[in-house]
């Protein structure tokens, strides 16, 4: 089963739309309470970075045998450094998103320990790809 998410890089108030609705997909098909919340943090922190820095983009969730499969994709700068990025703390949000709660810097570092694989596919002035796997 698939879902398809449009994520809007423009409008804050409905950023985590998508992860919220995926949730209440993964608890009616009955997946463990510790899965969901792991990928419900997962999720949420991919969608926000796409709508932060990605300035929007799409999301393809689903549920395949043994794992939950999560693609992000946008068409924003890329990112530089990604090992930098991966560091807690740094960050690239700018002071008009910090001010709005986000852009600590802790996005990917969160992404990569609730996942148990991350994935990024990025290339400057392009876009980027991530994909998270949630195994069940």
């Amino acid at each position: 089963m698939l879902k398809h998410y449009d994520i809007s890089g423009t409008d804050f108030s409905v950023a985590g739309e998508a992860s919220s609705n995926f949730k209440v997909v993964l608890k009616k098909l009955g997946i463990s309470p510790d899965i969901v919340r792991r990928v419900s943090i997962a999720m949420y922190e991919a969608e926000i970075n796409t709508v932060v820095h990605g300035g929007g983009g799409e999301c393809d969730a689903e549920v395949l045998d043994g794992c939950v499969k999560i693609v992000f994709k946008d068409d924003g700068p890329g990112i530089e450094n990604v090992e930098l990025a991966m560091q807690e703390g740094y960050s690239t949000a700018s002071d008009t998103v910090r001010e709005l709660g986000f852009g600590a810097g802790m996005g990917l570092p969160n992404i990569k320990k609730y996942t148990d694989d991350m994935k990024i596919e990025t290339q400057v002035g392009v876009g980027t790809k991530i994909t998270l796997i949630v195994n069940l």
